[in-house]
């Protein structure tokens, strides 16, 4: 990265020197960023490019970025833009994956834990089924279907088949809202209903309905609603 304006700043500060010099806890957003941009373009450097898109909303809105909205940053193209993708869902990964063990889910704010991390802050609608052993132990999380902004659909006897090749005993079944409002609306609340309903038919309990909005959640469960 020694194109454009990063040569006006001191060797021993650029980021990947940085970074070398004193870990990546000691890095702010941008230069993070501009790591994985890897260099600039012409009058450009790469922690230019990182502050540009920085600029649009933070950390919390690039969480959100899809590779149009990215690539709308001169500069950033289609390689550049999924290098960030790529290192967002990373992210997400490693904080939503236990390596040694299977997580065991109690409640419904271990749930919204567990999931949050990677479908809470999804830039489109997602509907997915936690698939868990009789111990309530974590299987496997599986996103189902992806909508629009506003909507998503999903048949119950989907949730069941993802379900019955788990092997899972009992399910979760869970949908992000990009608005950032968890509150569930009247085709939440209908869905949740079916699902129920249709778990009671096919042997299979829906233990809750989570909805993941960001950093904020609701369970049906917690409001006795499931």
């Amino acid at each position: 990265m020694d194109g454009g304006t990063m040569k006006t700043v001191a060797p021993h500060d650029r980021p990947r020197e940085k970074l070398e010099r004193l870990g990546a806890a000691a890095l702010g957003d941008n230069e993070l960023l501009a790591i994985v941009l890897g260099q600039g373009r012409a009058q450009a450097s790469a922690l230019d490019l990182a502050n540009t898109i920085l600029a649009q909303g933070g950390l919390r809105a690039l969480s959100r970025a899809r590779g149009g909205e990215l690539r709308r940053v001169p500069g950033i193209g289609a390689a550049r833009a999924a290098q960030v993708l790529a290192a967002i869902e990373l992210g997400r990964r490693s904080f939503s994956r236990i390596e040694e063990a299977r997580a065991q889910l109690r409640t419904p704010r271990d749930v919204a834990e567990y999931l949050l991390p990677q479908f809470g802050s999804r830039p489109v609608e997602q509907f997915g089924v936690l698939s868990l052993d009789t111990k309530h132990r974590v299987l496997r999380a599986s996103v189902l279907s992806v909508g629009t902004l506003d909507t998503s659909v999903v048949h119950p006897r989907e949730v069941f088949r993802e379900a019955a090749s788990a092997g899972a005993a009992a399910v979760v079944v869970f949908h992000n809202h990009p608005s950032g409002d968890p509150e569930p609306s009247e085709d939440d609340i209908r869905l949740t209903e079916r699902l129920v309903a249709a778990g009671i038919l096919m042997g299979m309990e829906v233990l809750d309905h989570v909805i993941l909005a960001d950093v904020k959640y609701f369970s049906f469960r917690e409001h006795r609603r499931c």
